[in-house]
């Protein structure tokens, strides 16, 4: 039965129960705003998983990770223990055995994890098809969402459309939320140079441009990030005063 494009409005107030005949892009429109809504970024990765068991066919479970070269990785969201478990290996058994396709292809689909005979962590937890797909990807890290069914063959090409027409979606949302916090911890970091700055000024009887300097100097000489070691002065103020 194709997926019904239906998110409980107990988990998403925003986002009333779709009819049955409900278009596709407008489903995708409702989660866009919902993804661009979360704040931080944090919340957009928590809301993209639960919104990817709504909207995408076939899926039960849904994990966002971050893989590094040497596969090394840690799951940045998941809907449930069982996603955590797959993600990170059960009983000595690697995770998702074609994880290592993704650098070099944006979707990986597992029909059958027992086709095989099973041996890895997935047909362990009884997770019979997988749906990977890239979100970000550099050099040295990739973050990937991927959907889990416990039926073999639940992601067809279909799904896989549907996949990435939403990944799309959490990745522009994410961008943009990542963009937010990095403005706001400019800002954060500006206030706070700017306070110490003042502090020694007053201290030191030095102007602007002398007290920055000798912040700037103190900074290389202890070996710590600017920021870090003007807060150490304003705390230290607040403290003393």
């Amino acid at each position: 039965m194709p997926k019904r494009f239906v998110v409980a409005a107990s988990e998403f107030t925003d986002l009333l129960r779709f009819p049955v005949a409900f278009e596709l892009a407008e489903a995708l429109t409702a989660a866009a705003r919902q993804l661009h809504e979360t704040g931080t970024a944090d919340n957009t990765l928590r809301t993209a998983v639960e919104l990817a068991v709504h909207l995408m066919p076939g899926a039960e479970h849904a994990g966002i990770s971050e893989i590094e070269r040497g596969s090394e990785r840690r799951t940045l969201a998941w809907t449930d223990d069982i996603v955590r478990a797959a993600e990170f290996g059960t009983g000595g058994r690697g995770p998702h055995p074609e994880w290592e396709r993704l650098w070099t292809t944006p979707v990986v689909r597992i029909a059958d994890t027992e086709a095989d005979g099973g041996g890895n962590a997935l047909a362990d937890l009884g997770l019979r098809s997988a749906l990977s797909l890239r979100l970000r990807a550099d050099r040295r890290r990739l973050t990937v969402l991927t959907a889990y069914a416990r039926k073999p063959r639940a992601f067809d090409e279909a799904a896989t459309r549907v996949g990435r027409l939403f990944t799309a979606h959490v990745s522009l949302a994410l961008d943009s939320a990542t963009v937010r916090e990095q403005l706001t911890e400019a800002m954060r970091t500006r206030d706070l140079i700017g306070q110490a700055t003042g502090i020694l000024m007053e201290r030191m009887s030095i102007d602007a441009a002398g007290a920055f300097d000798s912040l700037v100097k103190a900074s290389q000489r202890e070996n710590v990030k600017l920021r870090d070691l003007a807060r150490r002065i304003v705390d230290a103020n607040g403290a003393s005063g």
